[in-house]
Formats: C-alpha cells, sequence, structure tokens
C-alpha cells in the first residue's frame, strides 16, 4: 500500500464539509471518470479493468484494442460513459472486490461522494444509501441500544428499512417507514411487557411512557405511517425524505426507550 502524501492529507485537510445530498438516481459525467482514476490509482491497469467493466456491464471487449495506452484507456472510459446510470454503480462493486487497495478505493470514494453531494456509500465492496450524518448516527446509535438489549427482532427491522432506502434503482420507501414503525413497535412491547398490542393501541394505553408533548408527535407518526406506509391512497405517494424523516425518529424514540428503561 503507497502512503498518501498529499498537502491535504498531510496536513489534516482532508476531512470533507457534508454537502447537501442532491444525486440519487444519476450517476454524473465527474463521478464516471473519478471511477476509472481511482481504478488506476489502487491497482488496476486499463486491460484488467476492462475486463471487470465487461463482466459486470455484459459487453465483449473490442478485439481491435490491443495497447493499453490510449486504446483500452479510451474503451474504459467509453463503458463506463455509456453506462445507465445504476449500472455504473454495479461497476463500482465490481471494481471494490478485485481492486489491490480496496480500503483506499473505498475511502476515497466516499469522500468524493460526500464532496459531490451523492447520496450513495460504498461499504464492504457493496454501495448503500447514504444519509444525512445526523440520520447516520441516529441509527447506527439504535441499532446498538437494540442489540445490546438483546432485541433481535427490532434490529432486523431497523436494518431492513435501511436496506429498503439503499434500494436501487428505487428506493422501496413504504417499505422503510413500515420497517422503521416495526422497530419502535417491537421496543414499545418490550419496554411495556405486552407483546401483541399495537404500537398505537400502547401510545394510548400508557400515556406518560413518552412526555407531552412529544407522545402525540410519535402519535401522529403512527397515524402517517398507517396512511402512507401501509394503506396508501392513489396519489399520495410518500417521498424519499419523508421516509427518512420517519426512519429517523423511529431511531431516536428507540434509543430513548431504552435508555429509559435502564435507568428505572
Amino acid at each position: 500500500m503507497i502512503e498518501d502524501t498529499r498537502f491535504s492529507t498531510r496536513h489534516g485537510f482532508n476531512d470533507a464539509a457534508e454537502v447537501e445530498i442532491m444525486v440519487r438516481n444519476d450517476a454524473p459525467h465527474d463521478l464516471r471518470g473519478v471511477i476509472i482514476e481511482l481504478a488506476y490509482d489502487c491497482g488496476y491497469g486499463p486491460d484488467k479493468l476492462r475486463l471487470v467493466l465487461c463482466r459486470t456491464l455484459r459487453k465483449r471487449p473490442d478485439q481491435n484494442n490491443w495497447s493499453e495506452y490510449p486504446n483500452i484507456d479510451q474503451e474504459v472510459r467509453d463503458l463506463v460513459d455509456d453506462a445507465e446510470w445504476y449500472r455504473v454503480y454495479d461497476a463500482i462493486e465490481a471494481i471494490a472486490r478485485d481492486a489491490g487497495d480496496p480500503l483506499k478505493f473505498e475511502r476515497e470514494l466516499n469522500l468524493y461522494f460526500v464532496e459531490a453531494g451523492i447520496g450513495w456509500k460504498l461499504e464492504n465492496s457493496k454501495i448503500e444509501a447514504r444519509n444525512p450524518e445526523v440520520l447516520e448516527q441516529a441509527i447506527k446509535s439504535a441499532a446498538l441500544d437494540v442489540q445490546v438489549a438483546g432485541s433481535n427482532t427490532a434490529y432486523t427491522e431497523l436494518h431492513e428499512a435501511m436496506v429498503d432506502l439503499s434500494r436501487r434503482p428505487e428506493a422501496d420507501i413504504t417499505g422503510a417507514i413500515q420497517h422503521a414503525m416495526a422497530a419502535l413497535e417491537c421496543v414499545v412491547r418490550d419496554v411495556t411487557g405486552n407483546p401483541k398490542a399495537t404500537l398505537g393501541e400502547l401510545l394510548k394505553r400508557y400515556p406518560n411512557m413518552i412526555p407531552a408533548p412529544l407522545d402525540q408527535s410519535i402519535e401522529k407518526l403512527w397515524g402517517f405511517a398507517s396512511e402512507y406506509g401501509r394503506h396508501i391512497r392513489e396519489g399520495r405517494n410518500p417521498e424519499y425524505s419523508d421516509a427518512q424523516l420517519v426512519v429517523g425518529i423511529c431511531a431516536a424514540a428507540v434509543s430513548y426507550l431504552i435508555a429509559k428503561k435502564n435507568m428505572q
């Protein structure tokens, strides 16, 4: 592994400021070029990169291209430039799996995603949805809390909520809402000792479980999830940002309830 000797790294200026996420269902032109340059920096040559890309994109290598530069290099750039946006992310995963320095490839690409406002991240050679840092931390904290508390079902529901947000080419928005609310419902059942009642019933039965007036926000969230996550009306589909909000609130409520129970 070659040490990164760039000025920004040596002097600690390489922490990217989080840019508002503006890109999800797209692979911008600049990103497509960055992928190739990063692949070269992490152990690929044009010939090997062409093999990986052709295998992933289901293309046949151009037999007329023999020399790596400029012929094969131009071919790999054309392959990435011409691919559908979601196939570009397939290519990223394939490149990451065979990279000579996969950690560097992941680190540098994720840094670019943050700087460019792209709502994806690479983790363990898999592309997943990247959410605002506050939401990411809330979900990670809640997942750790339910694991420590031994609530495997709640952990699974939180994980599935994140998986649904990460689905390509379209996120499963209603699925994310349903799983997030299911995680909260599971924790509320554990806290109250009522394994069969619904979340709506438990919120009415235990009005002091969450202090007023915050309890009203959870009740309204339950109502929103019931209408938009399970019983969707024509023309009233929830948006991705709605799912982010529900998942974030549920994660925060899960951590709060577990902490409150542990203090009793």
